[in-house]
């Protein structure tokens, strides 16, 4: 590291220009990332309904409906007026009203009172429309088109009107997120270092590191929205640890008379472990959502294991050579510090330690046990439903009047009409199932389907399936919603067996619970084993990895018992995902204690060593901390998009309560465990002054 320091420093302008001209190639080529809003398309490719949505698409050329609008205060005439405008609105293929289910031009007193109010209902009616959603371009146009003929007073939902318009307002929010966060981290680096210039030092490091990882995202081709809006924001608060680490060891370093050039080469290698070791972790953490079979994690796995590594080589590589160039600037801005001293701080904590390690103890199993008894919404009917959005106010405004409706399609083999009838009759006894569109039921067994115009029996029949188009009165969010759709899939198995397939957003919700239910055990049992493998290879101990892991897990666990108490429903991709994203990234903060310990160890005894490590350690815990939780509270605040929201929400709470346990429960464990930790760390040349007496003394009274 010392050679590599000196060449930094030798060419700290050339450097310096590099990365910058990086950065900005990179803010440009950003611009071509794709986002989807699409959760759906993230399921594995071999899950049932992705199988059947793939066999539709190839069999057929239009789609089952994808958006619901509703008009108000309109007659049946005029109604059917607005069926007719919408028909004409580019990309739209098919609209569907209640002039498909019975006929409007008798008394509507005489067709069936419930057919009727399923479709128009207090003077407004409801219109089931089809859109092209092969392109993002495609689905815009039609929903802006659907807009303008019903106008802003009137409502409208479904899928394309969630991925139309979600990404103009998840990109206003995420500018507006990063419009607080970043006077909020540039106002506690301010107050928490002892220059004024540092803290921009600390942003533009980070900043570059978060501009060539948007940039490098190019490379695969598209990203979630869930990694484009929470990316970022979790990479700055994540490792902007890592500047601090280093630039705290160069003003230690300045401080002992070293000069600028020593006092750098001294600080990378000296807090070169602990950063890296803190960077692996958190690569660790967010590398072992790669394995997840729901796509959203290795898109985020991926994206994310890449931006703490471009960050990292900007804390050892830019940072260096930006201070060398700066340091005057450091200098000539200098102050006293902002900040109280935390001996006293340190010694309070070490008073308390023996209740406060009895109360972790205590709590331990029912945390473990609460936080896995959350209860929990998989799919995306529950993502914009915030009524202060128009997406949100508006699937609330359909669903109020008419209802929730999840459309789906069954595909069976052709060639047996009274097998159709037979699954047409039973598909319209269910409770849940409002309409069926289908050859049997719109047609008639009767008439041959080569008495019938190719474009009409295209939409139900093809070559080797015939297409029943279900609406059910069910979300995923309605007790029992799973049930009710293995019972759906019952009642076709009884007619058909295995020989079908069944489509549609609510069916995708159902595999993507068994998907991501059979992923959480697997990623976090990889994350723990592969972060503990970090950990013994950085401490050569068996107790410390051990004393660590246990310490962020349950702080883990402390945060999702949280919703339990409070009763709140879980989307279970934050759920997923918080695990290991707070296990990699306030791992951090144990590490830079535990290291501290371990060395100051070898020169003190155990109450000395642990007290300065926690009063030279807490000020970066703190701030790096600090800046996390309120990012994540940020996120969780101003998001209107439910996964974000809570993501948010998870990360900053999960961000305090680590380093809550990492401050106060770390510490008595390090001193409690100080004779095992001793005995099991290679090498450890702990210094041993005390006698066998005392320690007997002090462990009793522990």
């Amino acid at each position: 590291m010392e050679k590599l320091t000196g060449i930094i420093i030798h060419f700290k302008k050339t450097v310096v220009m590099v990365f910058l001209a990086a950065a900005v190639f990179c803010l440009f080529i950003s611009n071509f990332v794709k986002v989807n809003y699409d959760m759906l398309d993230y399921l594995p490719e071999d899950a049932p309904s992705t199988t059947a949505l793939d066999t539709m698409n190839e069999e057929y050329t239009q789609a089952p409906p994808n958006v619901r609008a509703i008009v108000r205060n309109v007659t049946i005439p005029q109604a059917r007026e607005y069926k007719e405008q919408l028909e004409q609105v580019e990309y739209v293929e098919s609209v569907n009203w209640l002039g498909d289910a019975v006929n409007v031009y008798e008394p509507l007193e005489y067709s069936d009172v419930d057919t009727v109010e399923a479709w128009y209902k207090d003077q407004t009616a409801l219109y089931s429309i089809t859109v092209d959603d092969s392109t993002e371009e495609s689905e815009t146009a039609a929903v802006e088109g659907i807009r303008m003929v019903i106008g802003d007073d009137n409502a409208m939902s479904g899928a394309a009107v969630n991925n139309a318009l979600a990404p103009k307002t998840t990109a206003k929010e995420v500018s507006q997120i990063i419009c607080y966060v970043v006077p909020i981290v540039l106002a506690i680096l301010l107050l928490t270092t002892t220059s004024w210039w540092e803290p921009f030092l600390f942003l533009l490091t980070i900043g570059i590191a978060i501009l060539l990882n948007r940039g490098t995202n190019l490379m695969f081709g598209e990203i979630s929205f869930v990694t484009n809006a929470a990316g970022s924001i979790l990479q700055l608060a994540v490792s902007m640890d890592y500047s601090i680490f280093l630039l705290h060891r160069f003003a230690e370093y300045r401080e002992s008379g070293l000069d600028v050039e020593t006092a750098m080469t001294k600080a990378v290698k000296k807090s070169f472990g602990s950063i890296m070791s803190s960077g692996l972790t958190t690569v660790t953490g967010f590398a072992a959502l790669i394995l997840m079979r729901f796509k959203i994690g290795p898109d985020m796995g991926y994206v994310m294991a890449k931006a703490i590594v471009l960050s990292l080589f900007c804390v050892i590589l830019f940072l260096p050579a930006a201070t060398i160039l700066t340091y005057k600037l450091i200098d000539k801005t200098e102050h006293r510090s902002l900040m109280p001293s935390f001996e006293s701080f340190a010694g309070v904590i070490i008073k308390v330690r023996a209740p406060v390690l009895l109360l972790f103890l205590l709590i331990l199993l029912p945390c473990y046990k609460a936080q896995s008894a959350n209860d929990f919404i998989y799919g995306a009917s529950g993502i914009y439903g915030d009524e202060h959005t128009q997406i949100g106010a508006d699937k609330l405004a359909v669903n109020e009047l008419f209802g929730e409706s999840s459309p789906i399609v069954v595909m069976v083999p052709v060639g047996s009409p009274e097998k159709e009838q037979r699954l047409n009759d039973a598909l319209l006894k269910l409770d849940e199932v409002t309409s069926v569109i289908s050859y049997a039921h719109t047609v008639g067994k009767e008439i041959p389907v080569e008495f019938l115009p190719s474009e009409t029996s295209a939409k139900l029949y093809s070559d080797h399936y015939s297409r029943f188009i279900v609406t059910l009165q069910l979300s995923e969010t309605d007790k029992g919603a799973f049930d009710r759709i293995a019972a759906l899939k019952q009642t076709i198995a009884d007619i058909y067996g295995d020989d079908y397939l069944l489509a549609g957003d609510i069916i995708s919700t159902a595999d993507l619970r068994d998907t991501v239910t059979e992923d959480n055990v697997r990623v976090n049992a990889v994350a723990i084993a592969a972060i503990f493998l970090i950990l013994i290879i950085n401490f050569k101990s068996l107790t410390l990895p051990v004393i660590l892991t246990l310490v962020i897990e349950a702080s883990i666990w402390i945060n999702l018992t949280i919703p339990f108490f409070q009763g709140t429903t879980l989307h279970y991709i934050a759920y997923l995902i918080i695990g290991t994203v707070q296990l990699g990234a306030t791992i951090d903060y144990a590490i830079l204690i535990t290291d501290r310990y371990v060395e100051n160890r070898r020169k003190m005894e155990k109450k000395e060593a642990v007290l300065k490590a926690l009063s030279t350690s807490s000020l970066s815990v703190l701030t790096s901390s600090v800046i996390l939780t309120l990012a994540g509270i940020l996120l969780g605040i101003i998001s209107t998009n439910l996964v974000l929201s809570q993501l948010g929400t998870l990360v900053g709470r999960g961000a305090a309560i680590s380093v809550g346990l990492v401050l106060f429960v770390l510490p008595a464990a390090l001193w409690a465990m100080d004779p095992v930790i001793r005995k099991t760390t290679y090498q450890a040349n702990f210094v041993c002054k005390e006698s066998p007496r005392k320690k007997e003394i002090e462990i009793i009274e522990l």
